[in-house]
Formats: structure tokens, C-alpha cells, sequence
């Protein structure tokens, strides 16, 4: 920009301005300056901090191994020993305290009204499935039973038959496996009550089970 002064007082105020210009100009100046310097001491922190340093000798014939993976872990068996576990029934539970006192023994788990034995005997529910333990030794029985309940139960059956036997073919025709499925059956938390069946469904020789809803439900009968 050109000014043309007619004397020299008209050139003080442009001598301020030229002033001031100048030296805003070495503020920005020594701004630049600090904020290299700034820069350069947070790259160099670490350096300066640690001093000079040396590769160790032979790095480029170290071996870096590779971790071996885990073995795998047995998950279907600890999950097979688990259901071993949830199975295992004993023969020494004494059913005789959760029975109803009758000529049927029948059983129903706590806060099942006497109605649900009543209508079971009646053939309320109609029977899904039979599970017949003829021929079975203890442990083979103990075991089929268990499973029985747990499939049925996981599709949704709500009604079942177990057949124990009447003992007729046992030394001293004596029903070796009722008073045994009676206990195994109350031990299932799968199971709600169940009673004796009617003659013509295997009468004393086997037993109407109500089950818990499971995941699917059936038409009752």
C-alpha cells in the first residue's frame, strides 16, 4: 500500500501502525518457536527419558515359539457324567412319608391338590406314552426310568404309564420293582403325583404318572 505524507506529522500514525505490525508479527514469531519446541520435547519424551539404546546381540536368531492351544475340553462327557448325576436315584429315599395313605399309595408333590390324584385315577389325562420295565435288573430299570421321564417331560408329555410288574414270575411273587419305581418316580422333579392304574390299564402292576408342563403341550383327554 502506498501512502504519500504531506509532513512528517501525518507519518505518526503510520510509524505506529508499522509498529504494531511488526511486532504482532514477532509474537506469532516466538508462538511458532514454542510450539516447535513443545512438539519436539513430546516426541523425544520417551528418548529422553530412557537415554541411548542397544539392540540385544543375536536378535535376529531368536526363535519366537508359537503357544500350543489348550487341549480341548471333554465337554459332551462332563455334560453326560452331569446327567449321570442328575439321574442317579436312590433306593433308600423313604417314599413312604409322601405317599397319600390309601389303598393305592398314590402320590402327589407338594401344593397338588388331592383333585389331580382324583382326576389321574379317573383318566382325566390320557395316556401319551408306557414305559415297561418287565425283565429289567435294578440298575437297568433305575436307569431306562430316568430317561423315560426326562425325554417325555422335555416334549412335552404330560401323561405317561409306567409299568413295573405285578411280581408274578419274582421268587416269592413279590413285586421286586414297585416299591422301588415308586421311589425313583418321587425323586423326579419332572413328576407332579401318579397312581396306581386302573385294572385296565395295568392295574397293580403299574403306575399313571402326571408330569410337569414341558415345552410343548398336548390336547388332555
Amino acid at each position: 500500500m502506498t501512502v504519500k505524507a504531506r509532513s512528517l506529522q501525518d507519518l505518526q500514525p503510520l510509524r505506529k501502525a508499522l509498529a504494531e505490525a511488526a511486532e504482532r508479527e514477532a509474537q506469532r514469531q516466538r508462538e511458532r518457536q514454542e510450539a516447535a519446541r513443545r512438539a519436539r520435547a513430546e516426541r523425544m519424551l520417551f528418548q529422553d527419558a530412557v537415554g541411548p539404546v542397544q539392540a540385544l546381540r543375536g536378535m535376529h536368531e531368536r526363535r519366537w515359539h508359537v503357544p500350543e492351544p489348550p487341549e480341548p475340553q471333554p465337554v459332551q462327557r462332563e455334560l453326560d457324567e452331569e446327567r449321570v448325576l442328575r439321574e442317579s436315584l436312590s433306593d433308600e429315599f423313604d417314599v413312604g412319608t409322601l405317599l397319600d395313605v390309601d389303598d393305592q399309595l398314590s402320590f402327589r408333590r407338594t401344593g397338588i391338590g388331592t383333585d389331580v390324584t382324583r382326576r389321574l385315577r379317573a383318566g382325566h389325562w390320557s395316556i401319551q406314552r408306557q414305559l415297561d420295565l418287565h425283565g429289567l435288573r435294578t440298575d437297568e430299570a433305575r436307569e431306562a426310568l430316568g430317561e423315560f421321564i426326562r425325554l417325555a417331560h422335555r416334549t412335552g408329555l404330560r401323561c405317561v404309564r409306567v409299568v413295573h410288574g405285578k411280581g408274578l414270575g419274582s421268587p416269592g411273587k413279590t413285586p421286586v420293582l414297585k416299591s422301588r419305581v415308586q421311589r425313583w418316580l418321587v425323586q423326579k422333579k419332572e413328576v407332579l403325583a401318579f397312581v396306581q392304574a386302573r385294572p385296565a390299564e395295568g392295574g397293580a402292576g403299574a403306575l399313571v404318572v402326571l408330569l410337569q408342563p414341558g415345552r410343548r403341550r398336548f390336547a388332555q383327554g
